[in-house]
């Protein structure tokens, strides 16, 4: 999210002070013209000449020094503009990259939806405590280096993120935990010699170091996740600040363009990210000797999601190394300091003529606004900020379209949180296709549509000089809109595989068990997977063993081998099986609803423009700064980081199959399709229909508004009242 800083004049902020003088303050250039009327008239302009050769460089140097720090690449805001878009790029390729492999992350370490929900939205802690300060003090720090520092704790969260692979075990996708057994043993075929389960892990061998180690490397990703979200803080309130007070006016808006299209393409990056990193196997770094038989298509496959963070992280830390050579303030763009002689020129000429009236009529208006609602001045410190900031924030949230605008960016956010974080793992699951698949379709169709949307949506209120009352009719519009594209997905799905034991057979009893009794005197394992199909009646089954399978076939190939298994006496005619789930019959349907996606993402991307422009029109001047920074704290607090959690749990509720991990839950393993598809989408519709109402609210109050405008500029017009009375005369005349 973005924190825009509030500049009321082109050149800064130009305010009264209690001497009676004028106080001129920017980062780059600093005139007082202190005392009375009389001084301020004494003083000539040779002098505010020789304040702009002195005081336009930092730390007041000369005209020398300054041309030395032209010379110097640091000293230049668009190089510095190129080294934060880069930055900022790396820093969201970082924190969405988790998002990428969410589904992943599950099933290499037995996390259920609700716990990698949680886990994504845990960067948000830190961030939520520390924006709105860091936004408003931010001008009192050397700006550049607090960024570097700041993603250099970016950089070292990634590589913890990445610390549980290095401190775990090697991945054991057969479930044997036996070190010297090879792995896609025969474990899972049936014996009914042995009398107890083949696999399965004593409670003793799991209640002391398995299940502490369980708890370390989730604490380590839960600690990282903090670190990712504190070293974010000043990276871009103080990157835009910076920004903004440095260079041309003119030149601002472009830069900060720039800026955000760059920053925009880090979420396609991740996903796209993640597409190339889950492709290869998790340990890659320690592939057992003689390989392994998975592929990316097998359900058991777990890829190598820790890369993509020691990628991230790496240019991370290489982008923050300019931030440490920058300095503290640069020199204005040199065109800009022309203008501001002819506006000190203008300031002096009227001082000179003894303007007195207007000075102490301006200084009354300055105790006005200190007396009334506080007017924050750079010069507060921490606990006058503290006072004060609970009595703004009840103040705005009292402003009824702020409010409104800010819930439905409550429910917006809270749809894209959603989405973001489990619609990877949503496609997967629905349609059977991989999760380096499923990425790459969000990083290539979903995440483009939504830069576009934003883009639209700002050129729209542009070309149109969209008032309030049109931005709410346009954000209506698409909210509807977007509520009707969300229609189709309902009815857009596979179905549920069937599977032996789980799922009851089509046309049989009620009953969740296909072949009872056929596997039991196998003695199967209840904490192996390694799914087998049917695939003449369609049914999968969880191991080899439930199958009832006592023999394994390999057919070895150029480019894959494939795997069989016969002699199974719960399938029809004693098979042979196919290691591997059953191939949906329906995954062509995934892009469609790919395009939907998109389609709507762009639509409701749309209104960030005109939503956005509905709070700075509708908070008074001298409040749009903060209100933007509190605006952004309540999205955080009720949508960045709920909405990933109870996007889990609804997920966690279709689940009807969990593995079993030393005896607890652990990752879901199967879910009701149908079931899966109507919560998740309806999740979703109903984030969209709460976000539609409260534009519909706002639209409803600025009518209103209007018509009471349009009331009292009847009944008070002075034109009207002078007709009024002059035919009150004629009729009085007219009579006499």
């Amino acid at each position: 999210m973005l924190l825009l800083p509030e500049t009321s004049w082109p050149w800064g902020y130009l305010r009264q002070d209690q001497s009676l003088g004028f106080h001129l303050h920017s980062h780059s250039l600093a005139v007082r013209l202190t005392g009375p009327a009389g001084e301020g008239r004494q003083r000539p302009d040779k002098d505010i000449k020789v304040s702009l050769d002195t005081e336009g460089t930092p730390g007041g140097k000369a005209n020398p020094g300054h041309q030395d720090l032209k010379q110097s690449v640091f000293h230049s805001i668009k190089f510095f503009v190129l080294c934060h878009s880069l930055l900022q790029l790396a820093q969201l390729m970082i924190s969405g990259y988790l998002k990428s492999s969410i589904s992943t992350v599950e099933k290499r370490f037995g996390l259920s939806s609700q716990t990698s929900g949680l886990l994504a939205a845990f960067n948000e802690v830190g961030n939520t405590a520390l924006i709105v300060f860091v936004s408003y003090f931010g001008s009192r720090v050397h700006r550049p280096r607090l960024i570097g520092c700041g993603a250099i704790l970016v950089a070292v969260a990634g590589m913890l993120m990445s610390l549980p692979h290095f401190i775990s075990e090697p991945y054991r996708y057969d479930h044997t935990n036996h070190e010297t057994l090879p792995q896609n043993s025969e474990v899972s075929l049936c014996l009914p010699t042995i009398s107890g389960p083949t696999a399965a892990p004593s409670n003793s061998s799991c209640s002391g170091y398995t299940e502490a180690r369980h708890l370390a490397v989730v604490g380590i990703m839960f600690m990282a996740q903090t670190l990712l979200g504190v070293g974010a803080v000043p990276i871009q309130p103080f990157g835009i600040s910076y920004i903004d007070d440095f260079s041309h006016n003119s030149n601002s808006p472009l830069y900060l363009g720039i800026l955000f299209a760059v920053t925009m393409l880090g979420p396609g990056l991740a996903y796209g990210l993640g597409g190339l990193m889950l492709r290869l196997y998790v340990d890659i770094d320690r592939m057992p000797e003689g390989g392994i038989s998975l592929t990316s298509k097998d359900p058991r496959w777990v890829g190598a999601w820790w890369l993509g963070f020691l990628v991230a992280a790496g240019a991370v830390a290489l982008a923050a190394i300019p931030y440490f050579f920058f300095p503290r303030e640069l020199p204005k763009e040199r065109h800009e300091l022309h203008f501001r002689t002819r506006i000190l020129s203008i300031i002096t000429s009227r001082a000179s003529k003894g303007e007195n009236s207007s000075s102490e009529q301006s200084h009354g208006e300055c105790t006005e606004n200190q007396n009334g609602l506080p007017q924050f001045a750079p010069d507060l410190t921490v606990i006058q900020f503290i006072k004060i900031f609970p009595r703004v924030l009840l103040q705005t949230l009292r402003h009824p379209i702020f409010l409104l605008v800010v819930l439905s960016q409550v429910c917006m956010c809270s749809t894209v949180a959603g989405m973001a974080t489990f619609l990877p793992k949503f496609l997967e699951h629905q349609f059977s296709v991989t999760a380096s698949y499923a990425n790459l379709l969000i990083g290539c169709l979903a995440i483009p549509s939504a830069i576009v949307g934003i883009v639209v949506g700002g050129v729209l209120v542009k070309r149109l000089h969209m008032g309030p009352m049109h931005c709410v009719l346009l954000c209506l519009l698409v909210s509807l809109l977007c509520l009707l594209f969300r229609l189709p997905l309902f009815f857009i799905g596979c179905p549920t595989h069937q599977i032996a034991g789980i799922t009851p057979q089509p046309g049989t009893q009620s009953g969740p068990r296909l072949f009872p009794g056929c596997s039991e005197f196998c003695s199967c394992s209840a904490d192996d997977f390694n799914p087998v199909c049917d695939a003449s009646i369609h049914v999968e089954y969880i191991t080899p063993c439930h199958a009832g399978c006592m023999s394994q076939v390999v057919q070895e190939a150029v480019d894959a081998s494939t795997v069989f298994y016969t002699n199974c006496s719960c399938v029809v005619g004693g098979g042979p099986v196919l290691a591997g789930s059953c191939e949906s019959t329906c995954s062509s349907l995934v892009l469609p609803f790919v395009l939907l996606i998109s389609l709507g993402a762009a639509l409701a991307s749309v209104t960030h423009t005109p939503s956005f422009m509905l709070i700075l029109r509708g908070v008074k001047k001298e409040d749009k700064t903060l209100a933007v920074g509190i605006q952004f704290m309540l999205l955080r607090v009720f949508a960045w980081m709920p909405s990933p959690v109870i996007h889990g749990s609804t997920i966690d509720t279709t689940c009807v199959y969990w593995a079993q991990n030393c005896g607890r839950q652990a990752v879901c393993r199967y879910y009701d399709h149908d079931l899966l598809r109507t919560r998740f989408i309806g999740l979703q519709f109903f984030y969209k229909t709460g976000s539609l109402a409260c534009f519909a609210l706002i639209w409803v109050i600025l009518r209103h508004r209007g018509k009471e405008r349009g009331t009292k500029t009847t009944l008070h017009s002075p034109g009207l009242e002078q007709l009024q009375l002059e035919s009150e005369k004629k009729a009085e005349e007219f009579k006499a």
